[in-house]
Formats: C-alpha cells, sequence, structure tokens
C-alpha cells in the first residue's frame, strides 16, 4: 500500500518524507486554508519536495470553469494531480484532463456506482470517504471491498486512495481489503509505529543493557 499525507502542512510532510513513508501528498480547499498559504506558494513547495503525484483541487463546479483551474493548478509542477469533485461535471471534466494526458482524482465517492462511472471516466484515483460515511451509521470498509471488486471485475486501472481517514484500524482493514493507496493525517501515520508491547519491550533492553556498564561506541 502507497501512503499519501493529508495535509498542506509543509513541516510535517517533511519529516514522514525524510523517514520514507510518503508517496505522494492529497490537499483541498479546507487544508490550504487551514495552512494560511497562498496556495500556488505553497502547493509549489510540496511538489519539489515530494516525487509522487501532489493533489490539488479545483474549486469551480462547472466543466469550463474545472478545466481552466485544473490547467492552472497542472502549471504549478509536472508531478500535480487535479482533484475533481464526483459530479456530472466533475467526470466530464475528468475524461476531458485524463484524455490529455493529465493525473486526475476523483473526489468525494460514497458508493460504489459512483466510483464505477469515476473508473469510466478514467480517473487516476478514487476517494472513497471512509470516515465520514462511518460517521452516519455505515461501514465505510464495505465501500472500499466493493470497489476492489467492481474495479478487478473489469481490470479498471484507476487506484482506490481510502480517504478520511481517522484511526490506525482504519488504515490496516483498508490495506487487507485492497485499497492502493491510504492518504492519511500526519498524527495518524506517525500512530502506526506505536504498539504498548514495544515501548515495555525497549524499555526492558534498555535497562539491562545499563547493568551490563558496557557502551557500543
Amino acid at each position: 500500500m502507497k501512503f499519501f499525507v493529508d495535509t498542506a502542512d509543509v513541516k510535517e510532510i517533511r519529516e514522514l518524507n525524510d523517514i520514507g513513508l510518503v508517496d505522494g501528498v492529497t490537499t483541498n480547499p479546507s487544508l490550504i486554508m487551514k495552512s494560511g498559504r497562498d496556495i500556488t506558494e505553497v502547493t509549489k513547495e510540496i511538489c519539489d519536495m515530494i516525487d509522487g503525484p501532489v493533489s490539488a483541487e479545483v474549486t469551480a463546479t462547472d466543466f469550463e470553469g474545472m478545466i481552466k483551474e485544473g490547467k492552472v493548478l497542472a502549471k504549478i509542477a509536472d508531478n500535480i494531480c487535479i482533484k475533481l469533485p464526483l459530479t456530472l461535471e466533475g467526470l466530464k471534466a475528468c475524461k476531458a484532463l485524463t484524455s490529455e494526458g493529465y493525473k486526475t482524482n476523483v473526489t468525494l465517492c460514497f458508493s460504489a456506482n459512483q466510483a464505477l462511472l469515476a473508473a469510466k471516466a478514467g480517473a487516476t484515483f478514487i476517494s472513497p470517504f471512509l470516515g465520514r460515511l462511518d460517521d452516519i451509521g455505515l461501514n465505510g470498509m464495505e465501500l472500499i471491498g466493493e470497489i476492489r471488486t467492481i474495479y478487478d471485475n473489469y481490470g479498471f486501472q484507476t487506484e482506490i486512495l481510502a480517504a478520511s481517514i481517522r484511526t490506525v484500524n482504519h488504515v490496516k482493514e483498508a490495506a487487507l481489503i485492497g485499497a492502493d493507496v491510504a492518504t492519511v493525517p500526519p498524527a495518524v501515520l506517525k500512530a502506526l509505529v506505536k504498539h504498548p508491547l514495544t515501548d515495555k519491550g525497549l524499555d526492558a533492553f534498555l535497562a539491562d543493557w545499563a547493568k551490563t556498564g558496557q557502551k557500543i561506541a
């Protein structure tokens, strides 16, 4: 599974990228607002840091506006992935942009039927929102499983990008089901390394080593 970091915080991205955990980045208007920076400036800085795709989202809701904004965003860097809403206008824009060779990420997916349409439109990535489904009493993981089955049935190349991830269990379950990518907030990505038995074991090893009075270097 590939990990994308779901943030526009350059410091957080750099820290995780230095560890080797970042395969890409996803941003959206809310994350740009939280960063407090100009969208072009912060997106360019992220793209220069990351080799993989960086999703930058259009704000237009009509076909012509999405095409115009998408091409403006794509000029920021070669690894820009244009993020589009899962509407008929968004699917139309997805088809047009992918036909011209642009990478696309169709976002705000909440059903398998929507994911099927995005794949038919040639989306590079489809972003099903797990946490928001869980919030209304549905099971977001069931959606990942349905999309995986449909895509495998027909050989679609669109990658499943599990989004709206809230917990480490979301990551594990998405990986078990077969999501291609998880886009994860920095705090959740860091939490994947934690386990109380790891901490307990390390403390015991260090305590025993101290008793030997030895040094390795």
